[in-house]
């Protein structure tokens, strides 16, 4: 075992200790989950949970979002923000599943390899590696890491990822540092901890239970 898999393997623990094992609230089903993430990107949960409310009340099912008039989705969802990129791109994920699967059915996704699902899920348009990996977790059950902007904050304060590498290389780096039955309860908790303690601009550092782990915090002790 490597020094940084150990580490991650403590900051796991620490933190389940700390908040204990989480449990995702909401669980979507997989298309749902993929049209909520995208409707995520650039906005906060509060925005993004408005915006899909008001698509699903306007549209009883995805195939009338697919074949509604453009405007019509973009006004539906212009809580979310950036509504005039995020509504086509709803629009033409849904057209590319139902020509190439015959439905708005993603469910054959969970039979296939892990690595072929990602790959599936990400040549669409609009659709990265961190909706890919939301998608496989939350609605399937899969052992995918996502990376959002607090998991890449605080995974980089602490040391586990290199100074310089990127949120989309931290995708497959983290998912090699945390053993996979760990996926599920390490994004989230390492998320709340991002929100609650590790913010971006004022890290509560003295209180956290990372705090004798971190390289932010050693560092700052030598400053």
């Amino acid at each position: 075992m490597t020094h940084l898999e150990k580490l991650a393997r403590q900051v796991h623990q620490r933190l389940l200790d700390f908040y204990g094992q989480p449990v995702w609230q909401n669980p979507l089903a997989p298309v749902d989950e993929l049209v909520s993430t995208i409707l995520s990107q650039n906005t906060n949960d509060t925005n993004r949970d408005r915006a899909f409310e008001s698509l699903v009340g306007n549209f009883p099912t995805w195939e009338g979002v697919r074949d509604a008039r453009p405007s019509s989705v973009v006004a539906a969802i212009r809580l979310a923000g950036l509504s005039n990129q995020k509504g086509p791109r709803i629009q033409q994920v849904l057209m590319d599943i139902t020509v190439e699967r015959g439905s708005l059915d993603l469910g054959f996704l969970k039979d296939l390899p892990l690595e072929e699902a990602r790959a599936w899920l990400m040549k669409h348009k609009g659709v990265g590696p961190k909706t890919a990996a939301i998608v496989l977790l939350f609605s399937m059950g899969r052992p995918a890491f996502p990376v959002d902007t607090h998991i890449f904050r605080v995974t980089g304060r602490i040391g586990l990822l290199p100074e310089k590498m990127t949120v989309v290389q931290a995708h497959p780096h983290l998912e090699r540092l945390f053993p996979p039955d760990a996926y599920y309860a390490a994004h989230l908790n390492i998320i709340r901890l991002g929100r609650e303690i590790c913010s971006a601009r004022k890290p509560a550092c003295p209180r956290c239970p990372l705090r004798t782990l971190c390289k932010y915090v050693k560092n700052h002790k030598n400053n």
